[in-house]
């Protein structure tokens, strides 16, 4: 089986190069100082001191399709459902802006920021500095840094980019081996119960490597997460957050539904 990770960051690469030709690194760089100069860049929201603070820890995503389960909600308006997640109680959104495999795009993010002050996170493949630029100026809080999708000197120069930029940054893992990538510009772990490889789950991955982990990281689960009891049982492990997106995403009123999954963890 190929292996899709592989697949989507070849696509991606290629992708950011074509975006660079269109508008150049140093267009967005000098973009961006000129919104930092003229104050118009709104100051980012912390995501990890949202998860510290939340009982929840609910990070709901947007999301309209994935190339494991094909389309699930095609129709998708982030105006509407991304105010319905704050109003659930959404502790903060996740919003794909990859289109190819995801359905997902700018617009989207940009829309959701212009509804919802909760801290917001850009889901994407980012393997490029360029991508942090983007993020930054179409609203977003903070990026995810995939691991398995990228060298550790890489991930690491990533990483303090995006800081700079005065992005968090939310690492994600899913080997044991990807522990060494953990660095001082990484603000939230995120276990992956899903290898991005094969799209097999398992939610017992959270608390298996969550125990590796230094004592004060503040840690997220992400995939799988079918169920209040199992949301339940890691936050008992000691997990601040749970990335949770087609289980909301498939339903007629993902807001609603974020409001009784958090009913059924009561809090």
């Amino acid at each position: 089986m190929k292996d899709i990770l592989e697949e989507i960051m070849a696509h991606k690469r290629h992708e950011v190069e074509a975006s660079k030709r269109e508008v150049p690194l140093s267009v967005l760089a000098n973009l961006l100082k000129e919104c930092y100069c003229q104050r118009q860049l709104r100051p980012t929201h912390s995501l990890s001191q949202a998860l510290r603070s939340s009982n929840s820890g609910i990070i709901s995503e947007f999301k309209r399709k994935s190339p494991s389960k094909g389309w699930i909600s095609p129709n998708a308006d982030p105006a509407i459902i991304a105010p319905a997640y704050e109003q659930g109680g959404a502790t903060a959104l996740s919003v794909l802006t990859d289109t190819k495999y995801f359905g997902g795009s700018s617009e989207d993010l940009l829309t959701a920021r212009s509804k919802v002050s909760l801290p917001i996170l850009r889901k994407d493949f980012i393997c490029d500095e360029y991508q942090l630029y983007e993020a930054r100026l179409w609203g977003a809080d903070a990026i995810l840094l995939i691991a398995s999708a990228l060298e550790r000197n890489t991930c690491i120069a990533l990483a303090r980019k995006a800081k700079e930029l005065q992005l968090e940054v939310l690492l994600e893992l899913h080997h044991e081996r990807e522990l060494e990538y953990l660095n001082d510009a990484v603000d939230v772990v995120g276990i992956n119960n899903r290898n991005l490889g094969t799209f097999h789950t398992d939610t017992e991955h959270s608390f298996l490597l969550a125990e590796q982990l230094p004592c004060e990281t503040v840690r997220i689960s992400e995939s799988g997460i079918a169920d209040a009891a199992t949301a339940r049982e890691l936050r008992q492990k000691g997990f601040q957050g749970f990335l949770i997106g087609e289980l909301f995403m498939r339903t007629e009123n993902p807001g609603d539904s974020l409001k009784h999954f958090l009913e059924q963890m009561h809090v």
